[in-house]
């Protein structure tokens, strides 16, 4: 079961979702651009070490370009590879825009940093002494998948679901897509292998449990939870404050 699109239409044009996304490409753009080797050395510059952030590891001075902490924003713009990159964009392109929408720019740039910090610490703590980079806005995404459950858990997802070599598109609750997706997370964490390269699951698990707890305190007061579709009053969103 793969989401493709949602039926919840967006009251304001989503510039900070918009702008991750062109950021993503970029910044994966320039990984590419690099090379092999100078691209491996880019992700041990930018990318999130759980060693070197709890102090129990060093990287070599010509790799230690940014500090420690900042690593822990600069790996949500890098990716491993296409694939990476473009399911973690095509889930920010479907379900950021309504949550952008419930918060406003400002409010809501500051709640996915949040959640992306939120998902590498989850993933950093349970192994502090790992080695190997995480990059990806698989994390902070995870918070936005979060918050869109319980903003719009009745919203419709179109999603493709394949038996064999067969796919058909499907119209599904938002509720069911994202709780499977989060059963999915939880017991892929719980089978991985520790000091493995591979999909942060924890990093998910961590961000989507952030996103839901911080919604309620970033979403406009008027908006409430747990509704189908969005239904911004008309013309709200030009009444916003300071926040966006």
């Amino acid at each position: 079961m793969f989401p493709i699109s949602d039926d919840n239409p967006s009251h304001i044009r989503p510039y900070v979702t918009w702008t991750c996304i062109g950021i993503c490409v970029a910044v994966f753009l320039w990984q590419a651009s690099l090379g092999q080797q100078a691209g491996e050395a880019a992700i041990y510059r930018l990318g999130m070490i759980p060693a070197r952030l709890f102090g129990l590891g060093e990287l070599s001075p010509e790799l230690s370009t940014v500090p420690t902490w900042a690593t822990v924003f600069t790996s949500m713009f890098m990716h491993g590879g296409w694939m990476h990159l473009g399911g973690n964009m095509l889930f920010l392109w479907i379900f950021g825009d309504n949550v952008e929408d419930s918060m406003g720019h400002s409010r809501f740039l500051v709640f996915y940093l949040l959640c992306g910090a939120a998902a590498a610490l989850s993933q950093g703590l349970l192994n502090t002494t790992s080695e190997i980079p995480m990059v990806g806005a698989s994390g902070a995404i995870s918070g936005v998948l979060g918050a869109y459950l319980l903003l719009h858990p009745h919203a419709t997802v179109r999603v493709l679901l394949f038996i064999g070599i067969i796919f058909w598109i499907a119209h599904v609750p938002a509720m069911m897509v994202l709780g499977i997706w989060f059963v999915m997370q939880l017991v892929s964490a719980a089978m991985a292998p520790a000091n493995v390269p591979g999909v942060a699951f924890w990093a998910h698990v961590g961000g989507f449990v952030a996103g839901m707890a911080l919604v309620p305190f970033f979403k406009d007061k008027y908006v409430q939870l747990f509704q189908g579709a969005n239904s911004r009053p008309f013309g709200i969103d030009k009444r916003r404050g300071p926040w966006g």
